[in-house]
């Protein structure tokens, strides 16, 4: 295993973000990359829910970037979504990385690095994580993940908690 201080730029911030923060949980580099939640369930040994997905959104306002975390095994309904954002379009790789900072795969919901004139996007955190009492989330590469409770999640973000996803 590499030196932790050679790791890719993305899981160096999120675990500076973490430290900043206090956060009892030092990311973790798995041997595997993990680009979907159910790669990271499987890699992890845990439920596909407890794994916090990170999906990205255009505001179609603004073309702000809207950042919602939810649980691996549910689905973003974008009409649940809209009261809080207004009309949202799809963001793709490119779109992701400028205002995040993360590749698609690694998206962390701390250590934003918006490319020139982005602000960091509009975070949610989906209610349904609240079913779990660990919960992991990708820490700014496909191979890095943190873990982290609901209620840590909530206060490292600072993102409103509400019901986003499909019945």
């Amino acid at each position: 295993m590499a030196d932790i201080d050679s790791r890719p730029e993305g899981f160096q911030r999120v675990r500076a973000a973490l430290a900043q923060r206090a956060h009892p949980h030092e990311p973790l580099w798995l041997d595997v990359a993990a680009r979907t939640a159910q790669e990271a369930a499987d890699a992890l040994g845990v439920t596909l829910g407890q794994i916090a997905k990170s999906v990205v959104f255009r505001r179609k306002a603004d073309d702000a970037a809207v950042l919602v975390i939810t649980s691996g095994d549910k689905r973003v309904d974008e009409a649940k979504l809209k009261p809080h954002t207004g009309p949202l379009g799809r963001a793709d790789a490119d779109y992701v990385k400028a205002r995040t900072g993360f590749s698609i795969g690694g998206v962390s919901p701390a250590g934003f690095a918006p490319a020139e004139g982005f602000g960091p996007p509009q975070l949610f955190v989906d209610r349904e994580l609240f079913r779990f009492d660990i919960i992991w989330a990708a820490a700014g590469h496909p191979n890095g993940v943190f873990k982290l409770t609901p209620a840590e999640l909530e206060a490292l973000t600072g993102a409103p908690v509400i019901d986003v996803v499909q019945a």
